[in-house]
C-alpha cells in the first residue's frame, strides 16, 4: 500500500445582519463541524460512497478532504487491485490516487489503528503509504476484512499498520467489480507485480456530500 514510489505519478461567509443575530444566539446554536463527512467518489464503473471518522482519524480525514475540495482527486484513477493470495473470491483491496498533473500535499503524520480504534474490515478506505509518516493522497479500499494492515505493536520490523479513516456506505459492489478487473498492468515494484490494472479506472470526481 506504499503510497510514493508505488504510485506510478508520483474538505464562510454569510449575512452581516445575520451574523449579529447568531452572536447573541447560545453557543449551542451554532452550527457544528461534521463528525462524519461523506464523500462522493464518482469512479468509470460507478459510484462509491464513503463516510470518513473526522473524529477519530482528524489528521488523516482533514487531509484526504483536502484533495477532494480541492479537485485533486478529479482525472485520478485506481490504478491497483490487490487479491488476496489463497483468500476467498472477492478479498483484496483497491487501490487509487490524484491527478498526476496536480501537485500533491506534504506528507501527514500517521494515525495508526492503535490510536484512532478503526480497522481494516470490509470497505474501510485507509491511506497508502511507505514508512511511517510519508501518507500523502493514495488511499486505498478494503473489498474484505484486512486485519493484518492494522496496527500490530510489538511486531517485527513496520508494525504501525495503515491509517484507517472512513468507511464505505454505498459502492461497494463497484469496489468488487474494480478488485475483478486484469491485472496485466506493469509494475516496476516488484510486491506490485500482478496488481496493477491492465487499464486503470479512472476517477471522474469526488465530491463532498451534504
Amino acid at each position: 500500500m506504499e503510497d510514493g514510489k508505488l504510485a506510478r505519478r508520483g474538505i464562510m461567509g454569510g449575512v452581516i445582519g445575520g451574523a449579529g443575530l447568531l452572536l447573541a444566539g447560545p453557543v449551542w446554536a451554532q452550527p457544528k463541524a461534521d463528525a462524519k463527512p461523506k464523500v462522493a467518489i464518482q469512479t468509470g464503473h460507478g459510484l462509491i460512497v464513503v463516510q470518513l471518522e473526522a473524529v477519530k482519524a482528524p489528521l488523516t480525514s482533514k487531509n484526504f478532504l483536502r484533495y477532494v475540495d480541492d479537485h485533486r482527486y478529479d482525472g485520478g484513477d485506481i490504478y491497483r487491485a490487490s487479491r488476496d493470495r489463497g483468500g476467498a473470491p472477492g478479498s483484496g483491496t483497491i487501490q487509487g490516487g490524484p491527478n498526476p498533473a496536480r501537485r500533491r500535499l506534504p506528507p501527514i503524520p500517521h494515525e495508526s489503528t492503535t490510536m484512532t480504534g478503526l480497522r481494516h474490515r470490509p470497505g474501510t478506505i485507509s491511506l497508502a503509504r511507505d514508512a511511517p509518516g510519508t501518507g500523502t493522497g493514495d488511499f486505498f479500499i478494503c473489498a474484505s476484512a484486512e486485519p493484518f494492515l492494522d496496527a500490530h505493536p510489538g511486531g517485527r520490523g513496520d508494525n504501525q499498520g495503515f491509517a484507517a479513516f472512513g468507511q464505505v456506505i454505498d459502492g461497494m459492489g463497484v469496489v468488487h467489480t474494480i478488485l475483478a478487473l486484469p491485472t496485466g498492468g506493469a509494475s516496476g515494484v516488484v510486491a506490485m507485480k500482478g496488481q496493477i490494472l491492465t487499464t486503470p479506472v479512472p476517477i471522474v470526481s469526488m465530491t463532498r456530500l451534504g
